[in-house]
This record gives C-alpha cells, sequence and structure tokens, in this order.
C-alpha cells in the first residue's frame, strides 16, 4: 500500500471509496457530496467535470459568450473586415452577416463604418459603399431598423466621405450614384434626399471633369483627331493627383467584378407587383376604338369557326351584348356558342 502511495501524486487517490466518488455521474458535487478537503490532479478534475456537466449546460455559456463580448475586438475585427472588403458579394454579406450578428452594438459598428470611410482609400470606400446596401437589406429583413435609421441620418456624411468634393473623389461619383438608386428603389432612401445628393453629385462631376479625372462628356473615341493644343492640359489647369500603380489595377478588377454582378441581376425580376404596375401605367385608357377593335375581332372569330364547323352558327353583336331573348336564340341549332 505505501508503495502504491508513492508512485501516485496524492496517496489518498488509491482509495476505492474515492475513486467511486469521482467517476460516478449520480453524485452532484455540489449537493449529495461536499467539495474535497485535498487538491486532485487535473486530469481527474477535468475528467469529473466531463461526467457531470451535460451538452445542454453548455449552451447557455455559448449564447452568452456572443451576447457578452468584448465590445473593443467586435469593432477591431468590423474595422478588419471593412479594411479588407472586395468588389465580390461574399465579402460585403460576410461583413453585413457580423454586423447583424452583433447588432445590439449597432452604434459602435456604425461608427465604425463612418471612420473606415474617412480613414481608408477611394478603392476601400467604395466598396464600402456598396456593403452599405447590404447591411441596410439584412437589417430590413431582420426587423432591425436602426441600420437603416442611422444611415438615413448620415447619408450626407458617407457621401462626402466616398466622393469627397476634391478631385480624388471624382471615380467615386458613379458608385454612389448607383447605391444611392438602389436604395432609393428598395424604400430605404426618400426620393427627396436622393435628389438633393444628385444635385451637388453633378457639381462635383463638372469639377472632376475639369480637372481631368473622368471621361469626356462625347466619349473618348476620337482624342486622336483633336490636335495637340487641345489634348495636352494647360498649366493652369489642375492635375490629377498621384495614385499608386497597384490601387488602379485593383480598381479595374473590382469595377469588372461589378459589371458582371450588375449584368447577372439585369434579368432578375425583385418585386413581381412592380413590373405589374409598371404595365399598368404604361397602357392607355379604354376608349371607343378599343370597343370596335373588340367587336371586329368578335366577328372575325365567329366567321373563322363557323367555316370550319358547318353545323356552327355564327353569333352576332346582339349575341354579345346579350339583347337577344334566350328562347328565339335557343332554336338556331348551336347558337350558344358550342362547337363539334
Amino acid at each position: 500500500m505505501a508503495s502504491s502511495e508513492e508512485n501516485s501524486p496524492v496517496g489518498i487517490i488509491e482509495s476505492p471509496r474515492l475513486r467511486s466518488l469521482v467517476r460516478d455521474d449520480s453524485i452532484s458535487p455540489l449537493h449529495d457530496f461536499p467539495p474535497p478537503l485535498i487538491d486532485l490532479p487535473a486530469s481527474i478534475q477535468f475528467r469529473h467535470s466531463i461526467n457531470t456537466s451535460s451538452s445542454t449546460d453548455l449552451e447557455p455559456e455559448s449564447a452568452e459568450s456572443v451576447t457578452m463580448a468584448d465590445p473593443f475586438e467586435v469593432r477591431m475585427r468590423f474595422s478588419s473586415q471593412l479594411q479588407h472588403l472586395n468588389a465580390t458579394v461574399v465579402s460585403h454579406q460576410k461583413a453585413a452577416a457580423y454586423a447583424m450578428k452583433y447588432k445590439d452594438m449597432d452604434e459602435d459598428l456604425h461608427s465604425c463604418i463612418l471612420e473606415q470611410l474617412e480613414r481608408s482609400n477611394m478603392n476601400t470606400r467604395a466598396n464600402i459603399m456598396f456593403c452599405i446596401e447590404h447591411i441596410m437589406d439584412m437589417a430590413k429583413k431582420e426587423n432591425h431598423l436602426n441600420y437603416i435609421t442611422m444611415v438615413q441620418r448620415d447619408i450626407i456624411r458617407i457621401v462626402d466621405a466616398v466622393a469627397p468634393e476634391n478631385a480624388s473623389g471624382a471615380a467615386n461619383v458613379r458608385v454612389v450614384r448607383l447605391v444611392l438608386q438602389c436604395l432609393e428603389n428598395k424604400g430605404h432612401i426618400e426620393n427627396q434626399v436622393v435628389v438633393q445628393i444628385e444635385e451637388v453629385l453633378k457639381d462635383r462631376e463638372t469639377s472632376a471633369h475639369d480637372a481631368g479625372l473622368s471621361s469626356p462628356v462625347q466619349g473618348d473615341q476620337d482624342l486622336g483627331d483633336m490636335p495637340p493644343s487641345q489634348t495636352i492640359p494647360k498649366p493652369g489647369r489642375p492635375s490629377a493627383p498621384g495614385l499608386d500603380k497597384r490601387q488602379i489595377e485593383q480598381r479595374i478588377e473590382e469595377d469588372r467584378e461589378r459589371h458582371k454582378r450588375l449584368r447577372e441581376d439585369i434579368w432578375a425580376i425583385r418585386d413581381r407587383d412592380a413590373e405589374i404596375d409598371r404595365l399598368w401605367e404604361e397602357t392607355s385608357d379604354l376608349g371607343e376604338d378599343d370597343h370596335t377593335m373588340g367587336r371586329e375581332e368578335f366577328l372575325a372569330r365567329e366567321a373563322a369557326v363557323a367555316q370550319q364547323c358547318p353545323h356552327y352558327t355564327p353569333r352576332d353583336l346582339d349575341d354579345l351584348y346579350g339583347r337577344k331573348d334566350h328562347n328565339g336564340a335557343s332554336g338556331r341549332g348551336h347558337g350558344n356558342g358550342t362547337s363539334h
């Protein structure tokens, strides 16, 4: 017995009574058995906790861990996702899902969006602008309207950050216009706000064209026919800011990816009622010409059916409008419109 006690970390561990208590699942360590007066090895304590705990006890802890997440860590991870956004829909949906996962911290995450819009480069700002659309879509789907309210409140600040007044924001004017149009169609932003922002974007687009950052109004296909005096910038004309080659290549690839996604969404009908309303608005009111055309088509159809079936008696306009007595019309063979 002495040898077994010397080999074990704690001498009393080899006791059959203690071994049965440690391995017995029916004994609760909090109620049925008082806490031991000795320090058990870590392996036995871990095994005992596994045996006495159930899977249902772990679920509230995991849910509580999500709710009680560190706000600083949540902000850092969300900021990292915004910094590494690209033109793919997957990255936008991932960031939007993260924002909805921690929707209890919506104000902090919204402030992260504003901070990254003011600190990041123009390519990242464009990606964040597209990501805002996905966040608002998910917020409306889950009926969490705080994100939509905060974006509506700070939409002017967001537009100024994505497409600033200086020449560097000229490349994002089209991005802002496209996202605002989508948000207006989905009902996230009122039309009056979009119209006011559009007036500001027109002025910035004009100033960007004067700075030589946007495409010519008539296109660039005739630039080769222009004399050098019109193609070379004048000395007094502001020049475009220096852009990194890597950023230019990245923007080209991202624009190509966005155009690909837009072509895929051309044939998608998001709301069936919208198409019906459009057809209803485009259709003219019913007039006398429509009635005349209907009567002519009715008589032509009756004549065509009578030619195909000799036993069929064609109906006239009185039958069409119900002005004939049913007793008088019943003696005309198949005057009721039936055919063989």
